[in-house]
């Protein structure tokens, strides 16, 4: 078969309009620096201020006005994804979206003892590398100006990040669990009005356990995706360029 006949089999993807990238860039420029900014809030808490400093503020106290609004920033991803303006399966993004708002709504600000877990500045810290090097990523991609080193991060420190981030949240869920099961919090038992009966409790063991088959498929897909883009090379690199996101 000749190349010329290969070449017309698929036909060229939709470039998103001027207006849309400006949009996209704007949007991803501005994760990039909220997330910037969580990191730093991170270093500043752990490592430039003192024991004083940590004595009269939490960290979810100090970061949570970032936290809260960058990560649930996110919501946008999904809304991106159905109207078409990146090329992102808007199910998928969905269920990546609403686990990590999951942590942060769901987990940290629903319970105290999710608020002082362990896990939050693991999670955090993850989070935050991770997407300034995705956000940062995207923004270059529109403008077809990514450098291979960028490439090479973002298909690289999810190796490490991932299940260092994943730890940080499993950690927040059982710091939550533990305070649900003595309390009882946001939980409803019958009778009542909607005749229907929800344990908070459960809700969270379902998700933890939840991370058991769904966490070795997502790793593995990124390994899977690490070989696509950086085993082959320079064509590879030039073929991810082209995807929009």
């Amino acid at each position: 078969m000749s190349a010329k006949v290969a070449k017309s089999s698929k036909p060229a993807s939709k470039e998103p309009s001027a207006l849309a990238k400006i949009y996209l860039i704007a949007y991803n420029a501005v994760q990039v620096g909220g997330w910037s900014y969580i990191l730093y809030q991170l270093v500043n808490y752990y490592l430039l201020q003192g024991p004083e400093f940590r004595a009269q503020i939490t960290l979810w106290d100090y970061t949570r006005v970032a936290v809260i609004i960058f990560q649930n920033a996110a919501f946008v991803e999904i809304l991106n994804a159905a109207f078409g303006l990146v090329k992102s399966n808007p199910v998928v993004t969905g269920f990546q979206v609403f686990s990590r708002m999951m942590v942060v709504v769901g987990v940290v600000m629903a319970t105290p003892t999710g608020k002082v877990s362990p896990g939050l500045p693991i999670a955090l810290f993850a989070w935050a590398i991770t997407e300034i090097i995705r956000y940062g990523y995207y923004a270059l991609n529109i403008v077809k100006v990514v450098p291979h080193f960028v490439v090479f991060l973002r298909y690289t420190t999810f190796i490490a990040l991932y299940p260092i981030g994943v730890t940080g949240e499993l950690l927040c869920f059982w710091w939550a669990q533990s305070y649900a099961r003595e309390h009882s919090v946001w939980s409803t038992v019958m009778p009542n009005k909607w005749n229907a009966t929800f344990s908070y409790f459960a809700f969270l063991w379902i998700v933890m356990l939840g991370y058991i088959p769904i966490f070795p498929q997502l790793y593995l897909h990124m390994f899977a995706q690490r070989r696509k883009i950086l085993g082959g090379g320079s064509s590879a690199v030039s073929a991810e360029k082209k995807k929009a996101h």
